[in-house]
């Protein structure tokens, strides 16, 4: 749970609108620390092949009309395009390690921002 300004946050309810998106092939969403807010919705995409992580593109995956199925609140104000998500040995998401790296700590073995 991602507590943001005082509004309780489900990060797969964000990653489900974010993953209906055509160019994200998958996602993790994590609390990152933020001075203002106590938290902010940060999500972490891996693109599906042939898309590029650029500006147009966050902007383009944050404000889609599949995310904005959303309330406003739960948006992702940070989005890192990532090459491959952390996940455990049967496939599940590290959701610790996302956090860990949202906090500015060591990135995980094998994950590479693209």
């Amino acid at each position: 749970m991602i507590v943001s300004s005082g509004y309780n946050i489900a990060g797969p309810e964000v990653e489900a609108a974010l993953l209906s998106h055509p160019a994200v092939a998958e996602c993790g969403v994590v609390g990152a620390p933020d001075e203002a807010r106590g938290m902010i919705v940060k999500a972490y995409v891996v693109l599906a092949g042939g898309a590029e992580g650029d500006a147009a593109l966050t902007h383009g995956v944050a404000g889609s009309r599949q995310a904005r199925a959303i309330a406003p609140y739960k948006y992702p104000r940070a989005i890192e395009f990532v090459a491959q998500l952390p996940k455990t040995e049967t496939g599940k998401l590290r959701r610790f390690a996302l956090r860990q790296m949202a906090a500015g700590g060591p990135a995980s073995p094998g994950i590479a921002a693209e």
